[in-house]
């Protein structure tokens, strides 16, 4: 073991990663758990393989620079407009209240002065890093909670950032007396660097990434390359590498190309996250801890359980709802690498001794494995502390209340849970055919867009049973998740029956097993988009290879166009739709339900769901499938094509007792269908055409509102 090379080493840590990550998934324990673990047993504490510190930080760096990268390059400035605010105010107030109390636990403890103000303040920072990796694998960053932690964290950085500048003048100053001097330097680098920046955001990055994105290979180096250069530029300046890579990100957040950036370093930046938390697990020292067993308990309960609390009051002050403040406070229980970072550096100073560094690592250890348990739990365990957390919470949360947009409860035709990609596409039809929507996200930026759009929006996670008493359930006719989430749909699923919802329910699955799952849970429709996209996808591809013609020398082209069920040629004939006078273009087939029609006769109707195949000169075919696709004015179905369901009663005169529902003949006489019987206490559900009608009997019929109302208003009944 000794003369192993730092390749093969990496090589074998990598493969006793992979296998506690295996072991990790079979018990259904967080990855970064595992990974933790992997550093303690490969490093000095455990089996002391890991020797090369050097190579596994520096992997280690690169990507705690990408994730600070990808964070900032996921910042919008409406984050800070709906965030900063709240998330400035309490990250101080959690700064201040916890190093208060931090200091007067530890003084308690019969420490100094000076080691209970590391203590303090050691306890007062949460770990970003951390944080941002777990809200990211439950995609929860762009929400609420999400935002204000994220801005907390962000505020809690910078603070231990100028912990650690003041310290390091501090300790400049003993030596040669400058700390006015350090100070002033680090000001003016400071804004020299953001200045710099701010210059390249405004002149060079939109021109050069426009420049760049013409190879993807080019656009990812360069991201890569910036964020850790900007890291190693800010180190070098005085600040940390976190702050640089941070701004890095922030600088190309601007610009068109961002998602497409994020996207190519996502993986990437997973891999070598996995160095971070072993070069963590493996620097733990575990000599100094078994002194400090008791104190270290006490302090991680503090952390724990006192750290969230505190956010909770000051969020709850602010006019936030208990669950936004309970799950934002979450994101602080826990100490971060920058209190490891400090206490080192107040061990170097002489500050501390070997004891009081030991404590506060062993404190690390505790409140990072916990607190990642209760960040991937969070949702189970507010629902079970709800009732007992209303104490934190105002009669009116104004600030969460001014994010909704409805105060009336007219009559609403689908509440919609999830107003993404797939949410976005289901609302847009939805309203075009004239249908009342309420929408339900978390993300304030989406609510806001929607809310402009004059929809009726309200922030909340339909998973939180408390959200349900601010809908109109009542009055809704469909609940609608486009949520593709097996836990959040079941979870609604089960509160809406809580509620007695009567209305109809529609959840998304992104498989077969989940589709079944919802099914059998009691879903009335299930949405398949992947599945169902891929099909028509394939029936659109096969149809076209059957019917499109290969192009000729000419200047004429072919096109394939569906005819969506809004569209106003939908149900005309082919004379009836002046697509020639107007365009010149010509329909020369139209494929149907598999069939492709060649011979069209004026008089051919085109339906919803048509393929139409247009010829004609280049230019003006997107012209002809805008006209093809223009939106019909008469969108909502009238009160007579709606199917009713009602109960006739069969009375003593009738003239068909004893006749069987085949000699009845419901379908052609009275335009209805008999799905049941209700015969005194027995219910008879699918009854045969053999089945023999008494006097008495309620029929079970469905049709359409015309038939139906006209067997009503019978009086000589059936």
């Amino acid at each position: 073991m000794h003369n192993i090379s730092s390749f093969h080493e990496i090589a074998l840590i990598l493969f006793i990663a992979i296998i506690l990550g295996i072991a990790g998934q079979k018990l259904r324990q967080p990855l970064l758990i595992m990974f933790l673990a992997t550093g303690i047993l490969t490093g000095p504490s455990g089996l002391g393989i890991l020797k090369s510190h050097a190579q596994i930080e520096l992997l280690a760096n690169i990507g705690i620079a990408l994730l600070l990268f990808l964070v900032g390059l996921k910042l919008d400035i409406n984050l800070i407009r709906t965030a900063g605010m709240v998330s400035l105010i309490t990250g101080l107030g959690q700064i201040i209240f916890t190093s208060l109390l931090g200091f007067f636990i530890a003084y308690a403890m019969n420490m100094s002065i000076m080691t209970s103000a590391y203590l303090a303040v050691g306890l007062t920072f949460s770990s970003t890093i951390i944080i941002m990796k777990l809200l990211s694998d439950k995609k929860e960053i762009d929400s609420l909670h999400g935002q204000i932690a994220i801005g907390l964290l962000i505020v809690q950085d910078i603070a231990a950032i100028i912990a650690l500048i003041c310290l390091t003048a501090f300790g400049s100053a003993k030596t040669d007396g400058a700390f006015v001097e350090t100070a002033v330097s680090l000001l003016l680098r400071s804004g020299t660097t953001l200045a710099v920046i701010i210059l390249l955001m405004r002149f060079v990055f939109p021109g050069l990434t426009q420049r760049l994105a013409h190879s993807s290979e080019m656009m990812t180096l360069f991201a890569v390359s910036w964020a850790v250069f900007l890291a190693a530029a800010t180190e070098r300046l005085g600040f940390s590498k976190e702050v640089g890579a941070f701004l890095a990100g922030v600088s190309l957040a601007s610009t068109d190309y961002r998602d497409a950036i994020g996207a190519r370093l996502v993986s990437l930046r997973d891999f070598l996250l996995l160095f971070f938390f072993i070069d963590l697990g493996a620097r733990l020292n575990w000599s100094t801890v078994g002194s400090q067993l008791e104190k270290s308990f006490l302090l991680s309960i503090f952390v724990l359980i006192g750290k969230p609390f505190i956010v909770m009051i000051i969020m709850g002050f602010m006019g936030y709802r208990r669950r936004t403040g309970f799950l934002a406070g979450l994101a602080v229980a826990q100490i971060s690498e920058f209190s490891l970072i400090l206490a080192a550096l107040g061990l170097s100073l002489g500050h501390i001794n070997q004891e009081s560094m030991g404590l506060i690592t062993f404190v690390g250890v505790v409140t990072i494995f916990a607190s990642a348990y209760m960040i991937l739990y969070s949702g189970q365990i507010y629902r079970f502390f709800s009732e007992y957390l209303r104490v934190f919470e105002r009669k009116n949360p104004y600030r969460e209340s001014a994010i909704d947009s409805f105060t009336e409860t007219p009559p609403v035709d689908v509440i919609l849970v999830g107003l993404g990609s797939y949410g976005t596409g289901l609302a847009d039809y939805l309203l075009r055919r004239g249908k009342a929507v309420i929408g339900v996200d978390f993300d304030p930026q989406i609510l806001e867009k929607w809310r402009n759009k004059g929809v009726s929006v309200l922030y909340g996670d339909m998973s939180d049973p408390e959200i349900h008493e601010q809908l109109p359930l009542n009055k809704a006719n469909w609940v609608v998740s486009s949520v593709r989430s097996r836990e959040l749909n079941l979870a609604l699923l089960q509160n809406l029956k809580n509620r007695s919802f009567v209305g109809k329910i529609a959840l998304t699955a992104s498989n077969q097993k989940d589709s079944k799952l919802f099914d059998k849970a009691g879903a009335d429709v299930v949405f398949r988009p992947f599945t169902d996209a891929a099909e028509q996808a394939a029936d659109a591809l096969t149809q076209a290879m059957d019917c499109l013609p290969r192009n000729v020398n000419w200047p004429v082209a072919f096109r394939e166009v569906r005819v969506n069920s809004e569209s106003s040629v939908a149900g005309q004939s082919i004379k009836n739709i002046p697509l020639r006078s107007l365009t010149g273009v010509s329909i020369l087939a139209v494929s149907r339900a598999g069939r492709i029609n060649y011979d069209l006769v004026p008089d051919f109707q085109i339906y919803p769901g048509d393929r139409l195949v247009i010829m004609g000169h280049p230019e003006e075919l997107a012209e002809a499938e805008r006209i093809l696709n223009q939106l019909e004015t008469k969108t909502t179905i009238s009160t007579a094509e709606k199917f009713e369901i009602a109960e006739i009663k069969v009375p003593e005169n009738s003239e068909y007792k004893g006749h069987t529902l085949a000699d009845m003949r419901f379908r052609q006489n009275y335009g209805v269908t008999v799905i049941g019987i209700r015969r005194g206490k027995e219910q008879i559900t699918s009854p045969s055409p053999k089945e023999k009608i008494s006097a008495g009997d309620c029929l079970i019929v469905i049709g359409t509102t015309e038939p139906i109302e006209k067997l009503k208003k019978d009086k000589n009944g059936i």
